[in-house]
């Protein structure tokens, strides 16, 4: 992965990343997507959420990045209690988010190259003192020889990609990321799971949405269960029951 001199936390210095306590989420046509969650998430760790579709795994991302507020239970993020978080103290969290999003969210009318310099452009950043840093993480990912291309002309594999490199290339201290390598092949989801595995590695929080177990066994990460509205910790990857 692209390099970097920020060195891993202590966990045990630090608060929890991500703590909620008793929180109830859901929508009008379907009140209890979420029922009692309690979820911890120590600085450094590295968790995959699982569970059948429509079990609320995206929900559970969209409070955590702060699009939707709890009905019920408390959520903190980095230490401090966010459930009630007025919106104009909202930006300064997500600044310490990475997010991928299933539907990608990029902007048509930027390069592959500008929407991944879009986190850096959006703090303030110059062009000239972050270029080589987007090249080479863009290179990373096998966008290399794309970063002029725009969006449209992308393939749905090249757009989550993309999508990812936008994500991590502020080498954020959380990572959010609702089914990352659902549009790449295997080889390429294991090359962008050793991307999230580095990042891990130089003390970011990651939490994956997934419905492909078998890469959270090759990764031997936590395993995190929803069904039914309930938050449930399996056994972690390559350890007894």
């Amino acid at each position: 992965m692209p390099n970097s001199t920020r060195r891993a936390a202590d966990p045990d210095s630090a608060p929890d990343t991500v703590r909620l306590r008793g929180v109830g989420f859901g929508y009008a046509d379907r009140p209890d997507v979420l029922r009692d969650v309690n979820l911890s998430l120590t600085q450094g760790s590295f968790h995959f959420l699982t569970g059948p579709s429509g079990a609320g795994k995206s929900s559970l991302l969209r409070l955590l990045t702060l699009a939707e507020r709890p009905q019920t239970g408390r959520i903190s993020l980095f230490g401090r209690n966010v459930t009630d978080l007025p919106r104009g103290g909202v930006p300064a969290f997500r600044r310490q988010m990475g997010v991928v999003f299933q539907d990608f969210r990029l902007l048509d009318h930027l390069t592959a190259f500008e929407n991944a310099a879009l986190p850096l452009t959006l703090a303030g950043g110059k062009t000239a003192d972050h270029a080589a840093d987007v090249a080479e993480m863009l290179r990373w990912v096998g966008l290399g020889q794309r970063m002029d291309a725009l969006p449209p002309a992308l393939s749905g594999g090249e757009k989550q990609r993309l999508a990812i490199a936008r994500a991590v290339i502020t080498r954020p201290r959380l990572i959010l990321a609702d089914e990352p390598t659902g549009s790449v092949d295997r080889a390429m989801g294991d090359k962008l799971m050793r991307l999230f595995q580095s990042l891990n590695k130089l003390g970011a929080t990651v939490l994956i949405a997934s419905h492909d177990e078998a890469m959270a066994e090759r990764v031997g990460a936590s395993v995190l269960r929803l069904e039914n509205g309930h938050l449930s910790q399996m056994t972690p990857a390559g350890e007894a029951a």
